[in-house]
């Protein structure tokens, strides 16, 4: 059923958005499934971009892709599940996803378990392959949350700031004004997206671009997500509070994204050291292959060359004297 949406502190009136996008014998496209898609198209087309970079074949990444697509989905919707289980009475309500149920971080561990998977049957270091993954991911990631919003959920509380967003929903005569939060995440990861491009031709080691993915998403969701209306939720707390599940994860994901990049920036300085080290001690070698140590004889030659031509003046003064003597 369409919805009416607007944002009154933008200058933006009342409009109808219909989550449907068209019908086909009878069953109803969703805007939201067309958006999903097109945020995949747009990540598979980035992490071919960084192949290059990788070296990584374009087979691997058309392979890859394709499982990517399947794990990624079906982890999705077992970790929505998983946290719902009581609202779930059949098998056929399990895989029906057409009702919605997907969540994006079960989404992003299952494909996480399949990049080590793929990359250990093909013999590529997972850590390349997770790098040329995660900038395609956050940009998907930007553009699946429009999806939301075609859909008029995922949205926080309610809020009078200027940027509020106005939500009317079918058969209802009133309209609630909401955090747009839905398009905090999006421009959130915009600007990641951004930065991770910005690092990746100069990453210090592999698996940079995959920890500051991991640093930068969860700490915007992190906070993000304590304006959402509709988390999930694992157990209470010892104050009473509910603890959400994606604050939790989020907040795991950062402090363990913090921690890999310390350790590989560190990894990273040690063996540029050494590096060094071995540029001075095979310079060294080098040196005394090509005989560089006899450059001090060289001097002492060039001396004694200089003490002769030093000489010879004092020896052309005593033959011109001798000279005179005899013509006197």
């Amino acid at each position: 059923m369409p919805n009416t949406i607007s944002f009154p502190g933008l200058g933006i009136g009342e409009f109808v958005l219909n989550p449907v996008a068209f019908t086909i014998f009878g069953h109803d496209i969703m805007w939201y499934g067309i958006i999903i898609t097109v945020a995949m198209i747009v990540g598979f087309f980035i992490a071919l971009r960084n192949a290059k970079i990788e070296n990584i074949k374009k087979d691997d990444v058309y392979d890859l892709a394709i499982f990517l697509i399947i794990f990624s989905m079906v982890g999705a919707r077992l970790y929505y599940v998983l946290m719902k289980l009581e609202n779930y009475n059949s098998f056929w309500d399990v895989i029906n996803v057409r009702k919605g149920g997907l969540a994006i971080y079960g989404g992003v561990i299952a494909g996480a378990l399949t990049v080590f998977v793929v990359s250990k049957i093909k013999k590529i270091n997972p850590l390349k392959m997770l790098d040329m993954v995660a900038p395609g991911l956050i940009i998907g990631q930007a553009i699946g949350r429009w999806g939301n919003f075609t859909n008029a959920e995922a949205h926080g509380v309610e809020t009078k700031l200027p940027w509020r967003m106005g939500i009317m929903y079918a058969g209802s005569a009133n309209t609630r004004y909401y955090h747009p939060t839905f398009l905090y995440e999006s421009l959130w990861n915009i600007l990641g997206f951004v930065l991770l491009m910005i690092f990746y031709r100069k990453k210090k080691f592999n698996g940079q671009i995959t920890v500051m993915y991991m640093i930068w998403y969860g700490t915007g969701r992190f906070f993000i997500e304590g304006l959402r209306t509709d988390s999930l939720y694992i157990f209470k707390s010892m104050l009473g509070e509910t603890v959400r599940v994606s604050q939790v994860v989020a907040l795991l994901s950062a402090v363990i994204g913090v921690a890999l990049f310390i350790v590989g920036m560190l990894y990273a300085k040690e063996r540029a050291l050494d590096g060094a080290s071995y540029d001075r001690v095979y310079s060294a070698e080098k040196e005394d292959a090509l005989g560089v140590d006899d450059a001090p004889a060289f001097d002492i030659v060039e001396a004694d060359k200089d003490e002769e031509s030093a000489e010879e003046p004092e020896t052309e003064e005593s033959g011109e004297s001798d000279t005179e003597k005899e013509t006197n």
